[in-house]
């Protein structure tokens, strides 16, 4: 996986638009809760959505307003199956 910044996640969404993806799928970490939550953007979504991540989170992927939030992984791809194969362990 790729280094845990904004310009990677920039990166993602790019290949994922580039390469005709479905699906960007980032991990989200929050306080206080157990397990990580997966969001799926769809792809007619994703340049609005990256710039929405890039307005909310900072060069590390914490979010701006409660650093108890943080993206902890990305990925791209076809199908819910393939994030998940991605992101979930």
């Amino acid at each position: 996986m790729e280094e845990l910044t904004i310009e990677n996640l920039e990166k993602c969404f790019r290949a994922a638009s580039t390469k005709g993806k479905k699906y960007v799928g980032v991990l989200v970490q929050m306080e206080g809760f157990p397990k990580p939550e997966v969001i799926i953007n769809e792809n007619e979504n994703f340049d609005s959505k990256f710039a929405y991540y890039k307005k909310a989170y900072d060069e590390n992927l914490v979010l701006r307003s409660f650093n108890g939030i943080k993206i902890t992984g990305f990925t791209y791809g076809d199908s819910f199956e393939a994030i998940e194969h991605d992101l979930v362990v």
